[in-house]
């Protein structure tokens, strides 16, 4: 019984060699090379495609997210005229307006990820 399940072992890795020496071959091989050659090229200019969006919308998001950080800065600032109850009513509105903003920039980030992957 031992003999046979060695002789299996063996005979089974033998196999799996050359399996895996088959799948080099084929993969290494003019005419295989050459039906995949033009997808290989397609997808690499579908990619640099995809890369510049990212790059454009990441480029976007990121001036959103400045101008909104000056706006919020200077809206949280007090103004001249205002007493202290409505300087912290609008304070307690615009921090609420602030962090719904960056929310939703960073939803819309979220959302060009997950539809390039």
């Amino acid at each position: 019984m031992n003999n046979v399940v060695k002789k299996l072992v063996v005979f089974s890795l033998i196999g799996v060699m050359q399996l895996g020496l088959g799948f080099s071959v084929t993969e290494a091989s003019s005419r295989h090379n050459d039906k995949h050659h033009n997808k290989h090229h397609e997808q690499r200019y579908e990619h640099r495609d995809n890369d510049r969006e990212h790059r454009e919308h990441r480029e976007y998001r990121e001036h959103r997210i400045q101008e909104e950080r000056e706006r919020h800065a200077r809206e949280m600032r007090r103004h001249d005229h205002e007493s202290d109850w409505e300087y912290h009513e609008r304070q307690e509105r615009e921090r609420d307006h602030h962090e719904e903003v960056m929310r939703s920039l960073g939803a819309l980030a979220l959302l060009v990820v997950l539809n390039n992957s």
